[in-house]
């Protein structure tokens, strides 16, 4: 077993439809007005950007995400990711009756120095934050959707100095 590899996988049921779902995941530069985890995106080009991620530990994680695919349609979001993590991830949406079904999967490899030399005893503690980060995400998510985070663009998160 790879100790510094992972695969996710996340299932969020939202009361929205697809659509209107798929429309808020696709401005990931957004991400960070709903989702507390993501503390930045900036955007390199129109495919490229770097994201910020810090969860339950105190350790940023920065990734630049390029896409690889945006289909509309199928209602599918796929990333490549390079930096602290490499691998990828992706979003896929389906309807269920009025709503949406999320499924979101992402394998990586930790590249960071830091999270290599933890892998062993760390990878419960890394999975728990992964899972607390998603948690939260689909709590955002459920509130952009439902119009309730009017206005929570600049509120200050806890420990977080830097720009959002």
């Amino acid at each position: 077993m790879d100790w510094c590899r992972y695969r996710f996988r996340s299932v969020w049921q939202l009361a929205a439809p697809p659509d209107a779902v798929y429309a808020v995941l696709e401005r990931a530069e957004e991400y960070p007005r709903w989702w507390p985890q993501v503390r930045e995106v900036v955007p390199v080009d129109e495919l490229t950007g770097t994201a910020r991620f810090r969860s339950l530990l105190p350790y940023d994680l920065v990734v630049t995400a390029e896409a690889l695919r945006r289909d509309p349609v199928a209602r599918v979001l796929e990333v490549s990711l390079r930096g602290d993590l490499e691998g990828w991830a992706r979003w896929t949406l389906t309807s269920r009756g009025p709503g949406t079904r999320a499924v979101y999967e992402q394998e990586v490899e930790v590249t960071s120095p830091l999270m290599r030399r933890l892998a062993v005893p760390g990878r419960p503690v890394f999975r728990a934050n992964h899972a607390l980060m998603m948690r939260a995400g689909r709590r955002g998510l459920a509130a952009r959707l439902a119009g309730a985070d009017q206005g929570a663009t600049s509120r200050p998160r806890p420990g977080d100095s830097g720009p959002v």
